[in-house]
């Protein structure tokens, strides 16, 4: 009989993100930005367990990348939109990251997830400038 596996997050990045890129794309400079958001939108969804952290992303969200909290190293997090939501970048005992952009209720996802990585493991939440 194996562990059940409890969703405490998931979904998608902050609509915010989406609504300010947009909002950004009339001056022509910022419309990389825009399609950024537009592609996170539409294919990029985060699924934080007691077990685990899921990220399914790219081109038609084909990509999964899985890590479970026994491999985490550091985490750092910046708030975006005035706080309403943030990026979180995770770095894995192997040096390699995880990227996670525009997670609504960041500030709780950190918590949870510190609260899950082993004792030893050195946590860093860096605050960075709003959007």
């Amino acid at each position: 009989m194996g562990i059940r596996e409890d969703v405490y997050y998931e979904g998608g990045p902050h609509i915010g993100d989406l609504i300010i890129n947009g909002l950004l794309a009339f001056t022509v400079i910022c419309i990389p930005l825009t399609v950024a958001a537009i592609t996170r939108a539409l294919w990029l969804r985060y699924r934080i367990t007691n077990r685990r952290i899921s990220v399914t992303g790219g081109w038609q969200g084909r990509d999964r990348t899985d890590i479970i909290y026994s491999e985490i190293r550091k985490i750092v997090t910046v708030p975006r939109g005035v706080g309403l939501w943030g990026d979180m970048v995770i770095t894995l005992k192997d040096g390699s990251r995880l990227e996670l952009r525009a997670i609504p209720k960041f500030r709780d996802l950190y918590n949870y997830i510190n609260d899950k990585i082993a004792p030893q493991t050195q946590v860093v939440g860096a605050v960075g400038q709003a959007d």
